[in-house]
């Protein structure tokens, strides 16, 4: 042990030496000793050919100095690199999540607030205001990076008050955002929400208490989390027991991709209340949506749900409990399901326990795999429940502005279409992860790496229960320990040299590794030019490498049978100049793909009657075998 310490801190004093000698400056790999220096050493050991070594993969290596790499390694190995995480995950370039504290601040008079984006929180905005009116807009929007906020208290106690609040964490990226207790106990007045984290990239979102317990208000809530790609959202608490309330709420996820939605309590125990509900999960691609509690225990008043699932795309559904208990009231469910391809629907508690209730349903169509539990036997009106599923109803719609939506055009193609003249649509190929750097293996190898040591990982990175770094952990761990599938080898690595080990293991020592050159011409039309294909166009074997979101740099590394890889230089359609070098890959063999892949719906056909080709995006990368 001694004798490992002395070495240790030898390497440390020549590292330091050698930095001090060339004046402080940043050496990059001219200092032997650093990540990235060690890299390019590997490099040319592992691959055996003369090929320029690919910059844009070895600009990923730590950019950690040797001695800070010695320092954080020898504190990983006594599991103590928690107590400086804030110092390694700055050197590291991780991703890591900051502490957000409470803040003391009050705001205690009308105000109009513009631009609020320091990523902390903000607590304690117009609490017991009489009269007046309050607006508040551009809280953390449009912030590339990882914004964590925690907004407290909007308005709480109020009386005769309006308050206006605009575009909170919109256009955001790997987002954590919290939002506590709007409007709640306030009396008279007017409350209006709009644009709560439209656009955002893999959100995680909380909104607990809107106008909870209120006294004849008027609330407004629209534009919640749209137009979002995956992700999480939780609404608990839209107008509960609230008294001569009229509720608003429009625009729940519309339009998102991949998300995983949960909405509980709905104007629960309501008096004489007025509640609208529109558009939720409408036009959304392969959702996993829970509704829970919609006007439960209400007395008196009107309830209208209109559009449930509209146009939705597969996923899975849960619709607990619709005017459950309620005495006096009129309620109205319009269209539940009517979705684009069906998914996995359960519609449970409708009008259950009902008195003196006047229950309407309209339109219920979960098409397959559909169950409907628990309603009110007597007072309920239903009209078309079940309507059967048509396929000729999807083939209709595949080329129209749904499909579009779901899947971006130039997504998928054809093989045919890699042939010079070509002139077709390149989707957004631009990286849209935070940026992150690989760990030197000298400290990933001390690090846990398993769902079974989450508990370990959580603990290192300072991770709290349900957030959204929890979810990114556990949903890439469990992408790389789920079984291959047919035909593919697969491995997750977080360092340069476990990729290189993976790639070579499967292709041999004389291999390339290729991406497209830069991100010019997407979401344009782009012409294709001189056309390539590796291995003289044949089939071949490659090792396709993808982004998974980690606190560091991590690759979800596959090898899939019968592929062809080529290489295609674009061009301006107009002028004809080359824009960009795209390196596309052709699955020949798609007999195990799902048939409600994205593919599938933007191309036409089914699992093993085509092949699909993409485009490698930026950031990720594919290996063959050199030509």
């Amino acid at each position: 042990m001694h004798n490992n310490m002395s070495t240790l801190s030898f390497f440390i004093l020549l590292s330091t030496l050698l930095t001090v000698g060339y004046g402080g400056r940043d050496l990059g790999d001219k200092n032997p000793f650093t990540p990235k220096a060690y890299v390019a050493r590997y490099w040319d050991q592992h691959v055996r050919n003369n090929l320029p070594k690919p910059s844009f993969l070895l600009s990923k290596a730590s950019p950690m100095s040797a001695s800070d790499t010695a320092s954080f390694a020898k504190l990983a190995a006594a599991n103590k690199l928690s107590t400086r995480l804030p110092e390694f995950c700055s050197a590291a370039h991780l991703l890591c999540f900051p502490e957000v504290r409470p803040s003391l601040e009050k705001h205690t008079e009308d105000a109009g607030f513009q631009t609020y984006n320091d990523g902390q929180n903000f607590t304690n905005y117009g609490t017991d205001f009489a009269g007046g009116i309050d607006t508040f807009k551009n809280y953390s929007n449009e912030i590339s990076t990882t914004p964590v906020n925690d907004f407290r208290r909007y308005s709480r106690g109020a009386a005769g008050h309006e308050e206006r609040f605009s575009a909170y964490a919109s256009d955001s990226n790997v987002a954590d955002q919290s939002f506590s207790t709007y409007g709640t106990n306030a009396a008279g007045g007017s409350g209006e929400f709009k644009n709560y984290s439209s656009n955002s990239n893999v959100p995680d979102l909380r909104f607990t208490t809107y106008s909870d317990s209120t006294g004849g208000r008027t609330q407004s809530f629209s534009s919640y989390s749209e137009n979002g790609n995956a992700g999480g959202q939780t609404f608990q608490s839209y107008g509960k027991n609230s008294a001569g309330a009229a509720n608003d709420f429009s625009a729940y996820g519309t339009g998102s991709n991949v998300a995983s939605s949960d909405f509980t309590n709905y104007g629960k125990g309501g008096a004489g209340p007025n509640n609208t509900f529109t558009n939720y999960g409408v036009n959304m691609n392969n959702p996993t949506e829970t509704f829970q509690s919609y006007a439960d225990g209400t007395v008196g008043g009107t309830q209208s749900f209109s559009n449930y699932r509209d146009q939705a795309n597969v996923g899975a559904d849960s619709f607990k409990s619709y005017a459950k208990s309620t005495s006096g009231s009129e309620a109205d469910f319009k269209s539940y399901g009517n979705s684009f391809n069906p998914g996995s629907d359960t519609f449970k508690g409708y009008a259950k326990g009902a008195e003196d209730s006047k229950v309407g349903f309209t339109t219920y169509s979960a098409y397959t795999n559909a169950t409907f539990k628990d309603y009110a036997k007597q007072g309920v009106s239903f009209a078309s429940y079940n309507v059967s599923f048509s396929p000729g109803r999807a083939s209709k719609t595949v080329s129209g502005s749904l499909v579009k939506r779901w899947v971006e055009p130039g997504k998928f193609f054809r093989e045919s279409m890699l042939k010079d003249g070509t002139l077709m649509p390149m989707p957004d190929i631009r990286d849209k992860m935070p940026k992150r750097s690989f760990l030197p293996r000298s400290i990933l190898t001390k690090l846990p790496f398993s769902s079974s040591k989450v508990h370990e990982l959580k603990r290192l990175f300072k991770v709290s229960d349900n957030s959204s770094m929890e979810k990114m952990i556990m949903d890439s761990l469990g992408e790389c320990e789920r079984v291959p599938s047919m035909g593919e080898t697969k491995r997750c690595v977080g360092s340069i040299e476990d990729m290189i080990d993976f790639s070579t293991s499967v292709l041999g020592r004389n291999v390339a590794v290729w991406t497209t050159e830069n991100v010019n011409g997407s979401n344009k039309n782009v012409m294709v030019g001189r056309v390539k294909g590796m291995n003289g166009g044949k089939v071949t074997q490659s090792v396709s490498c993808h982004q998974s979101l980690f606190p560091y740099m991590l690759y979800y590394c596959h090898s899939v049978p019968k592929v062809r890889v080529y290489q295609a230089d674009l061009l301006d359609p107009e002028s004809k100049a080359k824009i960009n070098h795209g390196v596309a890959i052709c699955h020949l063999d798609t007999t195990a793909w799902s048939p409600t892949h994205g593919a599938f719906m933007a191309l036409g056909s089914g699992p093993g009657r085509i092949e699909v080709c993409h485009w490698i995006f930026e950031n990720d990368l594919t290996w063959t075998i050199a030509d």
